[in-house]
């Protein structure tokens, strides 16, 4: 297994559901190993990038705020259909963002999304408005809103490091190929392919703002290497429903992405992405 992965494991998010491709595995495991003696954290060159990355982070918290706010407002006029489209909407914000929210701020992480939890966060909330009683939802939503608030005057000055960004880079990618295309995570919604491809535009938007400028002079052929491989996996994800997703092939695309990310984090001087809980 590659480097970090057995603690990561562990966690909230991928400790759950586990579907394990052990030569994958194998062959990530080998290349860390190689990797070992990545060059230390230097963040003095993406400075800038993380700042303009920072807004982008605060527009998808402020629409998951957003939505969670027209989740109680449809509630409270008993507009069901309208607070369901609310809660997909707050969705899209929330599952960009996730690029960053489990390495910075895990314990808003958890209460926020925790999957599979059907009691507290979103899943609280979508279980009661989805295959519930939508008016039992109420308050969930309540505390949903309070977690997303803390999150948004957090976001604005939060202390983003680039290692830290290129970690949540990667373990959204792994994510995306293992634990959720098992199933999904939204499935009383039926909105899981919508997070996965929200997650996927999330680690463009991340890869993009911040690390193909500084990669693309330093090794063009992988930087445009890392580009097609997240391509591949919007590709991958542009069907017509979760039963149309070809698992294994997306499982090992995430995993070929992954695999990238850690070439490409020594040659502009990051430490390389191990999928641990670094703290960050």
């Amino acid at each position: 297994m590659f480097a970090g992965a057995k603690l990561w494991h562990r966690s909230r998010r991928i400790g759950r559901h586990r579907r394990h491709d052990s030569r994958a595995f194998l062959q990530l495991s080998v290349f860390a190993i190689a990797l070992t003696a990545a060059l230390p954290a230097k963040a003095g060159p993406f400075d800038a990038g993380v700042e303009r990355y920072r807004p982008y982070l605060i527009a998808d918290i402020d629409r998951a705020l957003a939505g969670a706010r027209d989740v109680r407002a449809r509630l409270t006029a008993q507009d069901v259909v309208g607070a369901r489209k609310a809660w997909i909407d707050a969705r899209v914000g929330w599952e960009r963002s996730e690029v960053f929210t489990a390495v910075f701020v895990p314990r808003l992480d958890a209460a926020i999304d925790a999957w599979p939890d059907a009691v507290a966060g979103f899943h609280g909330v979508e279980a009661n408005l989805f295959g519930g009683e939508p008016s039992d939802a109420s308050a969930a939503t309540d505390a949903l809103i309070a977690d997303l608030a803390d999150l948004d005057a957090q976001v604005h000055t939060l202390r983003l490091t680039p290692e830290g960004l290129l970690n949540g880079v990667a373990r959204l990618a792994y994510e995306v190929g293992d634990s959720k295309v098992d199933g999904g995570e939204s499935r009383i919604s039926g909105t899981s392919l919508n997070d996965m491809r929200n997650n996927v535009d999330g680690i463009d938007l991340a890869y993009r703002t911040l690390f193909a400028t500084t990669l693309g002079p330093a090794d063009p052929k992988l930087a445009k290497q890392v580009g097609s491989e997240i391509a591949q996996l919007k590709g991958l994800l542009s069907v017509q429903d979760l039963k149309s997703v070809d698992a294994d092939t997306l499982r090992n695309a995430s995993e070929t992405l992954i695999v990238s990310l850690q070439a490409a984090a020594p040659k502009i001087g990051l430490a390389m992405p191990t999928l641990e809980d670094t703290g960050q």
